[in-house]
């Protein structure tokens, strides 16, 4: 977990990501990515030296119309004393039932990103930390040139004006297989995807590519992220 905790206290620190005051509403959707988010800010408020809170939120897609058991999240976070909501929505419904996308992952992604921006804001959030990591930086610039030809990538950190809150991802210089080490030695109860094409995208495609590009020429994810960092992608 050391390891996560200073990748993620170098990219706070990076890019300017916590004010003090703030009150962070931190996406949790119960997989380890957003587990291991929740707990390392959990930790940096005792050594970052800036005041803030943490509140856990999950936006339930409820796939196949069927609530999502999120009873592990809510009795982690009253284990920690984190203030935690739960907010259903027919996200899966329309995603699957009603549009029945072939490529599910961007629209998917859009409607809860939508959701837990309007929750934060609801609870008096200033910010909203979501749970990308290297590995997911990486992807999304692959995907975004090969795909649509084009040059681009989610930022750090991204300002929606018309919200008044500021979303941050403090785990953009972890490893993923950083992260997946840290959430076993802590022991956080992960709770493993039901969404319908999990394992069946065009992310995972792209993951595979990267990863084969990777053992060909080990370094080539930190290349990347180097390029757009010394590029100034999207505020890289």
């Amino acid at each position: 977990m050391q390891r996560v905790l200073g990748n993620m206290r170098k990219a706070v620190q990076r890019y300017d990501m916590i004010s003090p005051g703030d009150k962070i509403a931190v996406g949790v959707s119960g997989g380890k990515d957003s587990f291991v988010l929740l707990e390392g800010l959990f930790r940096l408020r005792k050594f970052l030296g800036v005041e803030f809170e943490i509140a856990a939120v999950t936006a339930d897609p409820q796939f196949g119309g069927v609530p999502g058991d999120f009873s592990a999240v809510s009795e982690f976070c009253q284990s920690r004393g984190i203030e935690y909501h739960l907010l259903p929505t027919h996200i899966g419904e329309i995603v699957f039932d009603i549009r029945r996308e072939k490529s599910p992952c961007s629209l998917c992604a859009r409607m809860r990103r939508g959701a837990l921006h309007g929750l934060a804001s609801e609870i008096g959030c200033s910010k909203l930390a979501l749970g990308h990591n290297l590995e997911d930086a990486v992807e999304t610039f692959m995907m975004n040139l090969l795909t649509e030809g084009r040059i681009g990538c989610f930022s750090p950190v991204t300002v929606l004006e018309d919200r008044k809150l500021t979303v941050i991802r403090p785990l953009v210089l972890c490893h993923e297989k950083e992260i997946k080490k840290a959430a076993r030695a802590v022991g956080l109860p992960v709770v493993n995807s039901r969404c319908p094409a999990d394992g069946h995208t065009n992310r995972q495609q792209t993951k595979e590519l990267i990863n084969e590009l990777e053992h060909r020429s080990p370094g080539v994810k930190e290349r990347i992220l180097g390029a757009m960092m010394r590029g100034n992608i999207d505020n890289w």
